[in-house]
């Protein structure tokens, strides 16, 4: 299964947003975007998809930008992606064969199974796991854990 680049772009805006939450403080676009290395106006759309699915706020003006409006303990992997570019199951026929319609043959039924069990994994990571998973990685940091972990 392989997931978009929209996909890809709303991760590491909320995981940049989760991981430097502090209440009060909004990031404009810009901000965002140099971190991430996501395109501005490309970053713009994404950002603008997660304000209307209510999993960042923006605000206009001085002291604005955008905050994660859900605690990273609650918000889920899958949520993100459904808010931007959701898993599209196989619900039908992909061949659209008149004899098979909603009884899928033995390969789309296989497929779908996969797209089923990849939401529910999907659904049990929060971002909050993501960010707090031992790792030397640190998410979009160049540098070991202890450094980032003074900057954040």
């Amino acid at each position: 299964m392989f997931f978009s680049v929209t996909t890809e772009y709303a991760l590491r805006a909320v995981v940049f947003l989760a991981i430097n939450k502090a209440e009060g403080t909004a990031y404009t676009s810009q901000d965002i975007s140099e971190t991430t290395k996501v395109p501005g106006a490309y970053l713009a759309k994404v950002l603008q998809a997660l304000s209307r699915a209510g999993i960042v706020t923006s605000q206009r003006g001085l002291g604005g930008g955008f905050a994660l409006a859900i605690d990273p303990n609650e918000l889920n992997i899958l949520q993100v992606i459904n808010a931007v570019d959701p898993i599209k199951r196989i619900k039908t026929c992909p061949l659209k064969l008149d004899t098979h319609g909603v009884n899928l043959c033995p390969l789309h039924k296989e497929l779908d199974m996969v797209m089923e069990n990849a939401e529910a994994v999907l659904a049990k990571a929060t971002l909050a796991s993501l960010i707090e998973t031992p790792s030397t990685s640190v998410p979009l940091c160049n540098e070991l854990r202890e450094t980032c972990a003074k900057r954040c």
